[in-house]
């Protein structure tokens, strides 16, 4: 009785240290608040900005860089919030693999009222101690650790898409506001041209036709304008969304002009096709998480056939039985040493040639992502270095025809025409540039790293994305 009563008493003592449990619901309206209150101005985000290599003078932040904001997606985009609640739960999780399997106390009681015995108590105690053979825990624990280091990756590449997606929308809602200037300037060019047609026509020379042909001109400059007009806002919201803001707090953002393809271009090194290649296989995020992937399917094969040996369980145990004191040891041990294991092996091993082909996969279709965005960057260049002749040639030409019209060469309708054809020209550069910017950060986005060094690379992002804010 004083065995049962000691391990009663001690249960007790454990059970002073139990967790209750504590309901922790989803605030709708908290969150929905903490969303729209968001502002790049927010205290916490300049310490972030400080912590991270701004310095206090350049805060709080006038001309919004694209640096700069890559640091506000990462800070304010609740995205990468999940992969770093996931990396957390793995790194619990290896703290769970690392438990050893804890012993199982069992006991009763039992009474008779036959007056033959010389006691009418009996009870029993008993514990199990498992044992682990084959070092099953340490291939756990080599598991867990796989998964976690996955987890972590999957939060820098987490933040890679964040710094792909919110450039995109930079560059998108850059590129819209050009072309609503350029469009503007177009379309009051077609007036221009409508308006002296209308004249001619008045005084007889000019055809019915010409005033006809230039007015539809007219109304397609200014359907393209209301487009880009109408896409605006649209844009807006897309670059809010990327950054984690409301579109009122970027409304309040003055952001750079980040379409400079010739800057961008002297800034980043000309690397040859074979050394982009590499980068992108030492670089990309999702390849080592896959090479992580395929060392938990390792460690799973190890496991499988670390089981062919049983586990232990010795069973020390004391009874006093109706006025026998009774010691005993036993043993026990599942007896899979007789199958070996030989299924779940097999399935093991199966599952590590799944990974293994799945790298192959991933791994060409990198190398094909690679390829394709490093050609489509040669083809913008041609066309940027094309643009950029014929603007400068329209250019040229404009100053000629403005020279003529000084003189009494030419017209003011021929002078229009002139200025029209360098708006469109500017169009067509300002095209050229957004192809080779949008080009360059989809290259970057293949190999996952910056053609230009002083950029937020890998082990930046590694290191800012697995921080808290």
């Amino acid at each position: 009785m004083k065995v049962i009563l000691i391990s009663v008493i001690s249960l007790s003592l454990v059970a002073c240290g139990f967790q209750d449990y504590i309901a922790k619901p989803i605030d709708t309206k908290t969150i929905a608040d903490k969303i729209n209150n968001r502002r790049a101005n927010d205290t916490q985000f300049q310490e972030y900005l400080v912590n991270h290599g701004y310095s206090a003078a350049q805060l709080p932040i006038q001309q919004w860089t694209l640096d700069d904001l890559v640091y506000c997606a990462l800070f304010f985009n609740p995205n990468l919030n999940i992969a770093r609640a996931q990396w957390r739960s793995a790194e619990a999780a290896k703290l769970t693999a690392a438990e050893m399997r804890l012993p199982t106390l069992s006991g009763n009681y039992e009474n008779t009222d036959s007056n033959e015995s010389s006691t009418p108590h009996a009870y029993k105690l008993s514990i199990d101690l498992p044992i682990e053979t084959a070092n099953k825990r340490n291939i756990r624990i080599e598991s867990a650790q796989h998964l976690a280091e996955a987890a972590k990756l999957k939060i820098a590449l987490s933040a890679w898409q964040l710094r792909t997606e919110a450039i995109r929308a930079v560059y998108d809602y850059v590129y819209n506001q050009k072309l609503i200037a350029l469009l503007e300037k177009e379309q009051a060019k077609r007036q221009e041209i409508v308006a002296i047609f209308q004249k001619r026509m008045q005084v007889g020379e000019s055809s019915n036709l010409e005033l006809s042909k230039a007015n539809l001109l007219l109304q397609d400059a200014s359907a393209n304008l209301e487009a880009a007009q109408r896409n605006q806002p649209v844009l807006t919201a897309r670059l809010a969304n990327s950054l984690g803001l409301s579109p009122a707090a970027l409304a309040s953002m003055q952001i750079t002009d980040v379409i400079n393809a010739e800057k961008i271009l002297a800034s980043a090194p000309n690397h040859p096709s074979e050394e982009i290649q590499s980068r992108a296989i030492f670089n990309r995020l999702d390849l080592r998480i896959a090479l992580e992937r395929y060392a938990v399917a390792e460690a799973k094969v190890k496991l499988e056939i670390a089981r062919q040996y049983p586990d232990l369980v010795f069973k020390p145990g004391y009874a006093y039985d109706f006025g026998e004191k009774i010691w005993s040891l036993g043993l026990s041990g599942l007896m899979t040493i007789l199958t070996k294991n030989k299924l779940a092996i097999a399935e093991a091993k199966q599952l590590r040639e799944v990974e293994v082909a799945q790298f192959e996969a991933l791994q060409a279709n990198v190398i094909s992502e690679v390829n394709t965005a490093n050609a489509k960057l040669a083809q913008a260049k041609q066309i940027l270095d094309n643009q950029k002749t014929l603007l400068a040639q329209q250019q040229a030409s404009t100053k000629r025809m403005v020279s003529k019209l000084r003189a009494g060469e030419i017209d003011r309708l021929e002078m229009s025409y002139a200025q029209l054809e360098e708006v469109v020209a500017e169009k067509n550069y300002a095209r050229a540039n957004y192809q080779i910017v949008t080009q360059i950060n989809e290259l970057e986005s293949a190999i996952q790293a910056p053609l230009n060094d002083t950029q937020i690379n890998n082990d930046k992002l590694e290191n800012l994305s697995s921080s808290n804010q």
